[in-house]
């Protein structure tokens, strides 16, 4: 399939009329009846790469813009730099990745994915949407639509984007250029839910540009596109996916350390409880990565702004910041079941990225685990399939096994349940640890009679 201009970009067209645009903005579209839409997509990381192919493979001209100079000799040289799609996947002569900004005046479409952390305060970090904002603004042409990706609190495409893109193109929001919301919903790892497979939220600063930016995706979006009532909405609906998930989390957490005190198994009361058909089934664990942690933030900030603190959304945070101390416990309660001295313990700890099936330790609160355990003088090594190695000994200051090695270890913690540590053999894993050894099974992936009777302590969320 070809996707032209006469689908996507006539609507444009009839904003451009609408909006008096001047004489050399006309001539542009006029130019550009019946060619090939060209996107221009800005940050090429787990959200903007993915983009970036799907476009290219429904035949859009595709521009791949980012700073980083190393991501982009990579894509070049064919790699994929997310390891979610494949090396094949990015080496299509549709997509030009670039740091020449000077290419992003080529496109029709900018699309900005940048990461948007919070800081040392747990406060909302807009620099990245800022300079990006600027960038793209000094270079793109009138009648640029932009539309941002980035998880922001809502008000932030009016607030700080549009205000950004204004000064550095000397355009006008709705009259030299037209801006858009759509919240990425990428799942890392989950090859079922891809670009194609979710619906697509949008939002726009107009009913116009709202139809031309759903037409857009729709191109590119299997399962549909939902047209939000404003950008704020569209905003709002990207944090609030996540915060619900951080509240359940939160609960299943807190419970988790409630019904260990009363020596009451959680996975048994959870599997009780998981019988009505009403119930939601979420599991307790370490809550890590760029979304849950961080979304709710944004939330809390923006709501604070006008008077209301949203203790329930800052209380759930808490909590789950709080289970990397929990697990640490569990493993030194362990240790001192099986009648070891801390200080002489050694810990191998299977599982650093902060999901299953995936390589990205950024954000991975194992490495908490890792801190709290180190306090204890216990001696950690940790092993990861996905991990780069270099990375993690950097990153969380352990020394990390090439080839997995249980010789010698005093406990083991499945911190993160990666499929292929389903397939371990516990007594043969058991016969090569110290005696009396310990098992933490942050998640649950091993049946705790099996453990037991392989000869562990066992223990689990």
């Amino acid at each position: 399939m070809t996707t032209t201009l006469s689908d996507t970009k006539n609507r444009a067209d009839e904003r451009h009329s609408e909006y008096a645009f001047q004489s050399d903005s006309e001539e542009h579209a006029d130019e550009q009846s019946g060619q090939t839409a060209t996107i221009c997509v800005v940050g090429l990381g787990y959200v903007g790469l993915p983009l970036a192919v799907g476009f290219a493979q429904s035949d859009y001209r595709v521009i791949g813009y980012d700073v980083d100079e190393s991501t982009v000799d990579r894509l070049q040289s064919g790699v994929d730099t997310t390891g979610d799609l494949s090396d094949e996947a990015v080496q299509n002569d549709d997509i030009s990745y670039t740091t020449d900004a000077s290419q992003i005046g080529d496109a029709d479409y900018v699309i900005i994915a940048v990461p948007t952390p919070i800081d040392e305060d747990d406060r909302p970090d807009l620099n990245y949407v800022e300079s990006a904002a600027t960038t793209v603004g000094s270079k793109m042409k009138p009648g640029t639509t932009v539309i941002l990706e980035s998880t922001v609190y809502p008000g932030t495409t009016r607030e700080v984007l549009v205000p950004a893109l204004e000064d550095a193109s000397d355009l006008t929001a709705g009259e030299g250029f037209f801006v858009g919301y759509s919240p990425e919903r990428a799942t890392p790892g989950d090859e079922e839910h891809g670009l194609a497979d979710v619906v697509k939220v949008v939002g726009a600063q107009d009913e116009k540009v709202l139809e031309d930016v759903a037409a857009l995706y729709e191109s590119v979006v299997d399962a549909g596109v939902h047209r939000a009532p404003s950008i704020e909405v569209a905003e709002a609906s990207k944090v609030v996916e996540n915060t619900q998930r951080d509240l359940n989390i939160a609960f299943v957490n807190e419970l988790s350390m409630a019904l260990e005190r009363m020596d009451v198994d959680t996975q048994a009361v959870l599997e009780a409880a998981g019988t009505k058909w009403n119930f939601h089934d979420y599991r307790p664990g370490l809550v890590g990565g760029h979304c849950i942690p961080v979304d709710p933030y944004f939330l809390a900030h923006r709501s604070a702004r006008e008077g209301f603190e949203p203790e329930l959304v800052r209380t759930s945070r808490t909590v789950n910041e709080s289970v990397p101390d929990h697990v640490a416990e569990l493993t030194i309660k362990a240790l001192n079941n099986c009648h070891k001295t801390l200080r002489d313990s050694r810990v191998l700890v299977l599982g650093l990225s902060y999901k299953s099936g995936v390589g990205d330790i950024r954000s991975s609160k194992v490495a908490d685990v890792v801190e709290r355990l180190a306090e204890y003088d216990i001696d950690i090594a940790g092993f990861d399939p996905f991990a780069d190695d270099e990375t993690v000994e950097d990153a969380f200051e352990l020394d990390v096994q090439e080839r997995l090695s249980f010789e010698g270890f005093d406990a083991v913690v499945v911190a993160t349940p990666h499929a292929e540590f389903e397939q371990l053999d516990l007594e043969a894993v058991a016969s090569e640890l110290a005696e009396d050894p310990a098992l933490v099974d942050v998640t649950g992936t091993f049946d705790e009679d099996a453990a037991c009777e392989a000869g562990f302590v066992y223990r689990r969320l």
